[in-house]
């Protein structure tokens, strides 16, 4: 696999990565209670959509198809997400529990992509999507924290 065809499949990888955060921070604002978290998670979704987008147009400017959805996976996380905010009756604590678990999936994505022979002007890109990921993944993991102390209370 020649080096142009081996970004646009690290590209691709994290384009679904994405998706897969854009959808499923959807699918939690949708099943918790607390306004704060609905916020967050629909700003969330936002930023993974717009990630998504600047990573399809790196795919474009290379000369290859951009991904257009998620992962398998990802659909399967999802769908569990639904399962286990349905037997806990939607709890914002399972929520952000499987969130941070999605999360942990879109950290190790990230760091390795960044471990591949990439172009430097896509590493940059990916390295501050990174950072993003990273933010959200400790937001998370805080609000989670912050939600099992409250339900042990």
């Amino acid at each position: 696999m020649n080096t142009n065809d081996k970004t646009i499949s690290v590209l691709n990888h994290l384009i679904g990565i994405s998706k897969d955060g854009q959808k499923g921070f959807a699918n939690a604002a949708e099943h918790v209670k607390r306004p704060d978290l609905k916020t967050v998670f629909s700003e969330y979704s936002k930023k993974c959509a717009s990630g998504a987008t600047e990573l399809q147009a790196l795919v474009t400017n290379l000369g290859g198809d951009a991904k257009s959805d998620g992962t398998v996976g990802g659909a399967l996380h999802r769908g569990l997400v639904d399962v286990k905010a349905a037997v806990a009756g939607h709890s914002d604590l399972a929520v952000l529990e499987e969130c941070e678990k999605g999360e942990d999936v879109a950290k190790k994505a990230y760091s390795n992509a960044l471990n591949e022979q990439i172009p430097q002007n896509i590493r940059d890109v990916i390295s501050r999507q990174n950072t993003e990921v990273l933010e959200h993944h400790d937001k998370v993991r805080d609000l989670r924290n912050a939600a099992r102390a409250t339900a042990t209370q």
